[in-house]
């Protein structure tokens, strides 16, 4: 399968074989592929997870179980709070 690449690409490939990080430019490629393969089985189940969620929010808006803004602003707040205190430690 051919591919047409731009030179800053085809420099960057070259630059990773001459490393000896990769054996030749298939393994360059199958590297590539592989973590493309990985981001979209990671971005699909986050994407389903997100749905899910979503759904569970739909039902309980359905029987009534709705928050006020005041209380989710504050819990978004709290948990950027912990987040920001997890990622300075």
């Amino acid at each position: 399968m051919p591919v047409a690449l731009p030179p800053e690409l085809e420099q960057f490939i070259q630059n990773q074989v001459a490393s000896g990080k990769y054996a030749s430019v298939d393994e360059v490629f199958l590297a590539g592929i592989k973590l493309l393969e990985e981001r979209e089985r990671l971005y699909q189940g986050r994407f389903e997870e997100l749905r899910r969620e979503i759904m569970v929010g739909v039902e309980e808006a359905n029987r009534g179980e709705l928050l006020e803004v005041e209380t989710v602003i504050t819990r978004l707040q709290e948990k950027l709070q912990q987040r920001r205190i997890q990622s300075e430690q």
